[in-house]
């Protein structure tokens, strides 16, 4: 049985996934061993740090993740960041193959005048400072009371949905100290979300919706103008049981009394494409004038030159996430990926390149979830096996020789007892104030746990 070593590059839930594929699919077939890196000293990716606090069915997908970490036969090397610490020449000195598995952790643009004013930022931002991401901020100036959310996916309601609460709220999750005083401190009252089409064309779940509707002391505000006009849309509606729950939902929306008196507002805005961000005499964002659409017939939307503007102090681009170039590994940088046949790296010609392999977000886009995420590891693994001819020959047979390259570029990186012991210490965090886990943030901090320096 020959020897299969591979390194697989970012340890969320695609590297893991692949990583679980790659061991059952290899058995019989090959010896195989995994090194798992990520740049982070904590493994699970998005799921930890790309998805709101308060969605408790996460829970199970993280639970998932442990168990495939804790069946064994992958080791975990977190805090090592590849392209400074690791290079592609040093994977292919040392495995048969690499899988790049990196997501898409940044913002994709929102292309019009004035985005860069001062408050306005990218979704994502915001979403790592309430997750309690080690590399962002720890404050966040939540100091308007009218603010922006443009887009109309899942993001875009979590982070409306997580504006509109209050800090107390948030407290059975596992946001850490600094994220509950910021809400704490918040000035927002209105949240206004804005979406270029119709609301049964809208790209956020159910259950998503359901969601924003249950914060608590908010109401929601939908306006009767941007209902009944695409008759198209309302009988797909009745064919297509997701459109048919949102429709309800709306329905609900649409027939209750509000405002209520709630001390927060939810202004859910259709049919309304962003034009330009407006800034005060400081550079300041100060408005959002959006250009009314309507549906064209084909099922898109065309503009209809009207502009409204609605005054706001601070505005989320949330219209997607966006993939980021790796050291010496092709990149397309239109849609944000690694260029790929099936997971396999191509070049500029569309060659094969040996030896490397893409998963996840980096291989398709930001579009998909955790299940399309599996089927999407499975295609490369599959790929990976069947092109033995095309693997790296390595030069360096010790596979614990890593290590010791690692210790001797004085990289501080953690591994999976790193991980139970940091994991550990959040849990033990949370326990005095009935929390499951209180985050740590601080990237020494959680070395420091994690290797008990």
């Amino acid at each position: 049985m020959s020897k299969l070593r591979v390194a697989v590059v970012g340890a969320g839930p695609a590297g893991i996934y692949a990583s679980d594929i790659l061991r059952k699919e290899a058995e019989g077939r090959h010896e195989v061993s995994i090194d798992l890196f990520d740049r982070l000293p904590a493994p699970y990716g998005l799921v930890r740090y790309g998805v709101a606090p308060d969605h408790p069915r996460i829970k199970g997908v993280v639970n998932a993740l442990r168990d495939v970490l804790d069946n064994g036969g992958i080791r975990v090397f977190g805090n090592v960041d590849f392209g400074r610490d690791i290079t592609i020449e040093d994977l292919r000195e040392r495995y048969h193959a690499v899988i790049f598995a990196t997501g898409a952790m940044h913002d994709a643009p929102l292309d019009i005048p004035g985005i860069e004013a001062e408050g306005s930022y990218g979704a994502a931002d915001f979403v790592n400072w309430y997750d309690g991401h080690p590399d962002v901020p720890r404050e966040w100036p939540l100091d308007a009371e009218h603010v922006a959310v443009v887009g109309n996916g899942n993001v875009a309601l979590d982070v409306a949905r997580v504006l509109a609460k209050q800090a107390d709220d948030m407290l059975p999750t596992e946001i850490p100290e600094n994220v509950y005083r910021g809400l704490g401190d918040s000035k927002v009252t209105d949240v206004h979300v804005f979406g270029r089409r119709g609301p049964l064309q809208v790209k956020f779940t159910p259950l998503e919706l359901r969601e924003l509707g249950e914060v608590p002391d908010t109401d929601m505000v939908v306006y009767e103008e941007d209902f009944d006009r695409d008759p198209a849309a309302d009988e797909e509606s009745k064919r297509n049981k997701q459109l048919l729950v949102i429709s309800r939902i709306f329905g609900k929306w649409r027939a209750a009394d509000a405002p209520t008196g709630a001390s927060r507002r939810i202004h859910l805005h259709f049919w309304s494409r962003p034009h330009e961000v407006l800034a005060d005499e400081r550079g300041r964002v100060r408005a959002l004038r959006v250009e009314r659409t309507e549906p064209d017939g084909s099922g898109g939307v065309r503009g209809t030159g009207e502009m409204r503007d609605y005054e706001i102090g601070q505005l989320y681009r949330a219209v997607g996430y966006f993939g980021s170039p790796l050291e010496q590994v092709p990149y397309d940088p239109e849609r944000g990926v690694i260029p790929n046949d099936g997971g396999r790296v191509v070049d500029a010609g569309g060659e094969q390149l040996p030896g490397m392999y893409a998963t996840g977000w980096i291989k398709r886009g930001p579009v998909g979830l955790i299940g399309h995420t599996k089927s999407d590891a499975k295609e490369t693994i599959e790929h990976l096996l069947a092109g033995e001819e095309t693997w790296w020959r390595p030069s360096i047979e010790d596979e614990n020789e890593i290590l010791g390259l690692l210790e001797e570029r004085r990289v501080r990186f953690t591994d999976l007892e790193g991980w139970h012991n940091l994991d550990s210490h959040e849990i033990s965090l949370g326990e005095p104030h009935e929390r499951e886990r209180i985050k740590v943030v601080d990237r020494d901090e959680m070395l420091r746990i994690s290797r008990e320096d």
